[in-house]
């Protein structure tokens, strides 16, 4: 399988390793980026796994909220200057807001959804496309709701009230007031916001992420040397250890760094004299997952590299 030098610098951001060494790491895997990663990962030549969060797109994240429910909504644009510009903000506020009305996740049936003053949320945007002169796209969308209880709401870097680059949404199932929900769900969501959980139980994590944890593990645990029964152990361990570091339960509460989020939604639980729960979350982080083109790295990397 071929690769481009683009492909190197690709890695190198993913992986923080140096730019040889992803080279290499490419050479070996035939320029499987994804076998690549593992590859430095497993030699331990990977400074830090790198979560998606980390590249990069430009628009909104918008929150709205109404109660017991709640939504977010990711807008993206070509360039920031697009994201501050009031046109494109007052139509992520107000597509977000339609958004609630929703019985689904469905973007599409956001896009075909009525626009407050006229057409659809598609409508506008094409209009906006047309206006602005830059392409934009509503690319995703969450709910989330109780039956009981408070959906609260978090803007991280807000550009604006409800808008900005890290939405969060929390979930509080319960009977307590909102003088006990909202403060303690803005500090799960700050939590949130900051950790980065992937799941919210354990149980929740995506199956195939876990199987390749578990691989991972393996390959360091076979370059120990150790006897079979130890290595297995090692590998259950490091697998037990990814799972509780990214479900949003069992994670360590950023405020004290030392308390579960479980513990810490109990405790306020027995505080209020009525059950909480932890029922939900959305987190979402602008251009999340978008990969985003830097030419004049990519060109650094083909020179020092040798590649064409």
């Amino acid at each position: 399988m071929a690769y481009t030098a683009t492909d190197v610098k690709n890695l190198r951001e993913r992986t923080g390793a140096g730019m040889m060494d992803c080279k290499k790491a490419m050479d070996e895997t035939g320029g499987d980026m994804e076998a690549a990663v593992d590859l430095l990962r497993a030699k331990g030549l990977a400074a830090v796994a790198k979560k998606s969060s980390r590249t990069a797109a430009e628009g909104l994240v918008g929150v709205a909220v109404a109660g017991t429910k709640g939504v977010a909504v990711e807008v993206n644009s070509e360039t920031d200057f697009v994201a501050k510009n009031e046109q494109f903000q007052d139509f992520v506020r107000k597509t977000t807001e339609a958004a609630l009305g929703l019985g689904s996740d469905d973007v599409d049936a956001l896009k075909a959804a009525a626009y407050p003053g006229g057409g659809t949320v598609a409508d506008t945007l094409t209009n906006n496309v047309a206006t602005i002169g830059e392409n934009q796209q509503v690319r995703r969308m969450k709910t989330v709701s109780v039956s009981s209880g408070l959906v609260v709401p978090y803007m991280h870097n807000a550009a604006a009230p409800m808008l900005g680059k890290i939405g969060v949404l929390v979930a509080l199932e319960s009977e307590a007031g909102a003088d006990v929900l909202e403060p303690l769900g803005k500090q799960i969501a700050m939590h949130i916001a900051a950790a980065f959980p992937l799941a919210l139980h354990a149980d929740d994590l995506d199956a195939e992420m876990i199987a390749r944890e578990r691989k991972i593990a393996a390959e360091k645990a076979a370059e120990s040397g150790k006897p079979a029964e130890v290595q297995a152990k090692m590998v259950d361990g490091a697998v037990a250890k990814f799972a509780k570091d990214n479900a949003l339960l069992s994670q360590l509460f950023v405020m004290d760094n030392k308390t579960p989020v479980a513990q810490v939604v109990e405790a306020a639980g027995k505080a209020a004299g009525t059950k909480i729960v932890l029922k939900d979350y959305v987190r979402f982080q602008l251009g999340e997952g978008i990969e985003k083109e830097v030419s004049d790295f990519a060109a650094e990397v083909a020179a020092a590299a040798g590649l064409n």
